[in-house]
């Protein structure tokens, strides 16, 4: 993992479409702003966690039922 330390107003550029800007700081608390291509999805930590865990459960779903419909048929 690379750490950095930036300031208010400061960048990170991540390959030349993605950048980071340090927005303000408050606390504990840092507002980032991330300007990337509408083509990469960006996320949360939480909220990627969360879809990962509702996709697991759709796929194991569909599996299940899938096999319900095999034995009924």
């Amino acid at each position: 993992m690379l750490i950095l330390s930036r300031k208010v107003d400061e960048k990170i550029k991540i390959g030349n479409d993605i950048s980071i800007q340090i927005i303000g700081i408050s606390g504990d608390q840092v507002k980032i702003g991330v300007d990337a291509p509408k083509t990469v999805k960006v996320f949360r930590q939480e909220v990627y966690d969360d879809i990962q865990r509702q996709n697991r459960e759709a796929a194991l779903g569909s599996t299940a039922l899938d096999a319900l419909a095999k034995l009924l048929s």
